[in-house]
């Protein structure tokens, strides 16, 4: 799945960005690119400055340059499962000096207390277990090391029939498990119990989702860079995601938290 997801994806919000963008207006193709690095720069102002840098499911790399401008790190290392994103993304990794590391967020190949910030962009429900990600940042944060990450949460159990025939559609698409459908509380929980601290959680799902969405649906409306298949499987994820928010099912997470 995410070796088909490259620069040319025609649903990135801005060419080489996958993450959905934190939004000041309605979802415009004018703000698209601004939205985009909103979103990395608001997560990586919470991450120490000058220190090594661990950015967790680096996409495309095109965020690690933000996240150098912001954090200024004297090292900072991108791990991405995906090799081919890894390729994808050897220039803006180049300009944010960023060391590539092609592993699996869940055994991370960096010694215990070795990293003062770990940042992780939109990819936690990607993983087969957020607690082991979270164990594993905890590993290797010095004390007093920051973990700053955005996630995908419901806000509740999905409901009837057209709920959950849209959440079990969304987690096939991506390959899934169950336990990537979790609460809020239920992220904060796990990240407690790998030992963090100082845990604060907000839900800005109306400045990302609902103006992503709203992009989304016009960018389909134009049918634009895709073939007919592509086309109609994204309407029909489109429709179950609007579902969801609709319903107040859906929700972002912003999350930071300390090692002790």
């Amino acid at each position: 799945m995410y070796d088909s997801i490259g620069p040319d994806f025609f649903l990135a919000p801005a060419p080489g960005w996958l993450n959905l963008g934190l939004w000041e207006g309605r979802g415009t193709e004018q703000e698209a690119p601004v939205a985009v690095r909103r979103l990395v720069q608001a997560l990586a102002k919470e991450l120490p400055t000058g220190g090594v840098i661990l950015d967790v499911g680096n996409g495309l790399g095109v965020q690690d340059p933000v996240i150098a401008e912001v954090a200024r790190p004297r090292r900072l290392v991108a791990v991405n499962i995906t090799e081919s994103q890894l390729r994808a993304g050897k220039e803006p990794m180049a300009e944010a000096a960023a060391s590539p590391v092609l592993a699996d967020a869940m055994r991370i190949p960096l010694a215990d207390g070795s990293v003062d910030g770990v940042i992780s962009v939109e990819a936690a429900f990607h993983f087969r277990s957020r607690r082991r990600f979270f164990d594993e940042a905890f590993r290797v944060l010095r004390p007093g090391g920051v973990l700053s990450m955005s996630d995908v949460p419901i806000t509740r159990r999905l409901r009837g029939a057209r709920e959950l025939l849209a959440g079990l559609a969304q987690l096939r698409l991506w390959g899934l498990p169950m336990s990537a459908a979790a609460t809020p509380a239920e992220i904060s929980a796990e990240c407690r119990a790998a030992g963090f601290v100082n845990i604060r959680a907000e839900l800005v799902g109306d400045r990302v989702i609902a103006p992503a969405l709203r992009l989304t649906r016009r960018r389909l409306a134009k049918r634009a860079g895709a073939s007919r298949s592509i086309w109609l499987a994204a309407r029909v994820f489109l429709s179950q995601a609007e579902l969801l928010w609709r319903r107040g099912a859906l929700e972002y997470l912003f999350l930071r938290a300390e090692r002790p």
